[in-house]
Order: C-alpha cells, then sequence, then structure tokens
C-alpha cells in the first residue's frame, strides 16, 4: 500500500474504500452483503493496508455510517474514517449536530474527516465553516473537506475556516478528467487531496460491458456511459486498457485506478462488492505504469467522446424504463 506524505496528516491511503453501496438499496446488494460481507470487505482492507475508508450520513439514511462503525469495532485506530454532511438548509448549529450524530452512528471518538457533500447555494460557506469550525475545537473532528466544490468555492470555504480545508472529493477517472483543468493543479502546488470517487466510471472502465451486455442494476442504468452508443464507441479505449493490462498481467480495472495513482495528491476510493474485488483493487496501488503507458491509456480516453448530458436524457429514460 501507498500513503499520503503531506504535512501534518496521519496516515492516509492513496487506495480507499468507498462505502456507498453499504446499506444503499439502490445498488441491489441485498441483507446478506449488509449484514456480513460489508464487514468482511472493511476487515480485509485493514489487512491490506488500506487506512482511508469514506461513506456519508445520505447512504442508506445513515445505515452506511452504522455499518461501517460496527465493522471498525476493535480495529477503529487503524483507520482514517470519513464521512460527509449534506447542506440542505443555512441554519446555524446544524453542522455540530450532525457531524456530532455521524459521530455515533460510527460510535467513534473523533471523525477524521468530515466533508461538506455537496455545494449548496443557498447555504454559504460561512454558515458551513462556522460549524466545522466547532466541531474541530471540540475534538469532534480532526479535518475538514468539500466534495463536488469548484476551485473558487474551495478557496472560499477555506477562507471561511480560516485552516486548510483538506480535501475535494470529485468524480475523477479516465473518461471524466476534469479535476486536472484547476483543482489538481491546485492540489499539489498546496499540500490538498483530491479524492476520486467513482474511479472506475461504476464500473465502466472495468471494460466488462458492451452493449450486448449491459448492466441491470438501476445506479448504472441511469449512467449514460452505459448506453449502447456509447459502450460501442469505447471499444478502442477498452482495447488499450487490455493490451496494458496484458504487459502487467494485471485487469483492467486495475490499470485504471493505476492511472488515477500515477496522478500526485490523488487518493481513490472504488467500492468493492466482495473480498475478491476488494483485493484486485489493493493489488493497483503497487502496479507501476511507465510514462509511455500513462501517456497511452491518456490519449485513448481523450479519443473517446461518449454522448452525455442533455442529448443522452432521451435514452436514458428509455433504458431505465426498459
Amino acid at each position: 500500500m501507498r500513503y499520503l506524505d503531506l504535512p501534518d496528516t496521519p496516515r492516509i491511503s492513496r487506495l480507499g474504500l468507498g462505502t456507498w453501496q453499504f446499506g444503499s438499496r439502490e445498488w441491489g446488494y441485498g441483507g446478506e452483503y449488509a449484514d456480513s460481507r460489508a464487514a468482511q470487505i472493511v476487515h480485509r482492507a485493514l489487512d491490506l493496508g488500506v487506512t482511508t475508508i469514506d461513506t456519508a450520513e445520505a447512504y442508506g439514511m445513515g445505515r452506511s455510517e452504522r455499518i461501517l462503525g460496527k465493522a471498525l469495532v476493535g480495529r477503529r485506530d487503524e483507520a482514517y474514517v470519513a464521512t460527509k454532511y449534506l447542506p440542505l438548509l443555512p441554519v446555524q448549529g446544524l453542522v455540530e449536530r450532525q457531524g456530532r450524530a455521524s459521530r455515533d452512528r460510527l460510535g467513534i471518538d473523533r471523525i477524521d474527516l468530515y466533508q461538506v457533500h455537496q455545494a449548496n447555494p443557498v447555504t454559504p460557506d460561512t454558515v458551513l465553516m462556522t460549524g466545522m469550525e466547532a466541531l474541530q475545537d471540540a475534538g469532534v473532528i480532526r479535518d475538514v473537506g468539500v466534495s463536488n466544490y469548484d476551485l473558487r468555492r474551495w478557496r472560499v470555504a477555506e477562507a471561511a475556516l480560516g485552516r486548510r480545508v483538506l480535501s475535494n472529493q470529485v468524480r475523477y477517472s479516465l473518461v471524466d478528467r476534469q479535476p486536472e483543468t484547476d483543482l489538481l493543479p491546485y492540489a499539489q502546488q498546496n499540500d490538498r487531496v483530491i479524492i476520486a470517487y467513482s474511479p472506475l466510471a461504476m464500473g465502466f472502465l472495468s471494460t466488462r460491458y458492451d452493449e450486448s451486455n449491459r448492466p441491470s442494476g438501476p445506479v448504472r442504468k441511469a449512467n449514460p456511459l452505459f448506453l449502447p452508443d456509447n459502450l460501442r464507441a469505447a471499444r478502442p479505449l477498452f482495447a488499450t486498457l487490455r493490451d496494458v493490462a496484458s504487459r502487467h498481467d494485471a485487469q483492467p480495472a486495475q490499470v485504471a485506478l493505476a492511472w488515477l495513482l500515477h496522478q500526485p495528491n490523488v487518493v481513490v476510493i472504488p467500492g468493492a462488492s466482495s473480498v475478491e474485488q476488494l483485493e484486485r483493487n489493493v493489488e493497483a496501488a503497487e502496479l507501476d505504469l511507465t510514462l509511455d503507458e500513462v501517456v497511452e491509456l491518456r490519449a485513448a480516453a481523450e479519443a473517446f467522446h461518449p454522448v452525455t448530458g442533455a442529448a443522452a436524457v432521451p435514452e436514458v429514460l428509455r433504458n431505465l424504463r426498459g
């Protein structure tokens, strides 16, 4: 396992574990997953040196936090626990109340990283960061982060807090490289962190899907990447991922994760449906791509132009109804 090397930070693994699927019905994993397999995944992650584990109060309406907290009993000190607050109303004191509630659901003494889940135009960062400061001063949280913030608002949040806002959790993968425009350079220049969620684009970069073998779960069916035309257009990218993987006796998903980990100041948090998938993800942290391979993968990704946004909505709706 590899870890961040930043001033005044604990042991944060560069490959972590995302737990959106813990207790969230939309993934369709079922009760057996939540009741036993999720804990097995957490324990194996800790065994392999994974410290970064990310959850949120919104995942399963707090159930993900409770499942994670139960799994961490007796091993809490091995983890860097991150969770998130979803701001809905500009009410003073709400951040503190929700932060303490998340801590209690997790059953831990302190949240290592407490993040604003989503920028809200009606909830200013002066309100949010006043609450974050109070939580830090009370020892309820260690570090403050944000999620889905643009660079301007990340800076505004930091100015409002008057302390570092350590991280920004954003969608980042080979097929979604928007953070490279300004967020990643800012993080690299200022000892901050980009936490990449959906680093495999919800499994798209595993290359296991094509236009005749599409995912059935509602979360992926709502993602335009999995539309037939996009899967067809991705064939050259998938071929490149498979080719690079074959050179390293690895799998395409591992190559996609390794490509992200080649970028300094990036932590990736893929989910895992099984212990075996977790183990494959962890192996990616030790996969050393050559510079030529990094460039080759980027070129293949840049040549892929999926239909997304408003243009994809009608077909996505038909896909969901089907």
